[in-house]
């Protein structure tokens, strides 16, 4: 009977999957989409590839996992920000701040990997849905301020988002950019 490490089985399975998680977003990060394997991702999290075999069926599961796993816990941050902003303009600041400081921390790397790689239609699909549901308040913000042109006013604003953590993963300061990308985002809404 294998060892457990934690105090029950349940919660075992729980930080055996966990650690696979994070094994596979660092591979994700590091070498890409085709670097994300069982045996790669049982290796760097320590365990045998039979072993993930027991969690994940195929590298194309472990990456479907991946996904799943990143956005809640990004998506939950920005909740918590959100719900204590108080009309749209603090919103899209809200939005702004905790999206940028969330790529200070890496949290975006693993979806920003993910969205350059080949990915199966249904992991590009639910990919795509997770993207959507966390622009939806940044959006919503937008609407009720009745900027014109929304969908392409959204597009642009996401485009300065997307440089904005661009420049963030390039090494520039996290305050500048904020600052800069707040400026540009509250002359574009008016």
């Amino acid at each position: 009977m294998p060892r457990i490490s934690a105090p029950t089985v349940a919660e075992h399975r729980v930080r055996q999957r966990s650690a696979l998680l994070q094994a596979a977003s660092g591979l994700l990060v590091s070498g890409g989409v085709s670097a994300v394997t069982p045996a790669a991702v049982g290796a760097a999290a320590g365990l045998s590839r039979p072993s993930v075999y027991q969690y994940f069926t195929s590298g194309a599961d472990i990456l479907a996992a991946v996904i799943e796993d990143a956005f809640p816990r990004a998506n939950a941050t920005l909740r918590e920000a959100l719900a204590r902003a108080n009309g749209p303009r603090e919103t899209l600041d809200a939005y702004v701040r905790v999206t940028l400081g969330l790529a200070a921390e890496g949290a975006h790397r693993p979806a920003a990997a993910l969205a350059a790689a080949q990915l199966p239609p249904d992991c590009l699909a639910r990919l795509a849905e997770l993207h959507h549901e966390q622009a939806a308040p940044f959006i919503e913000a937008l609407r009720e301020l009745a900027v014109p042109e929304l969908e392409i006013t959204a597009r642009l604003l996401g485009g300065a988002l997307e440089a904005a953590m661009a420049a963030i993963e390039a090494g520039a300061p996290l305050a500048v950019v904020t600052e800069r990308t707040l400026a540009l985002v509250r002359s574009a809404v008016g």
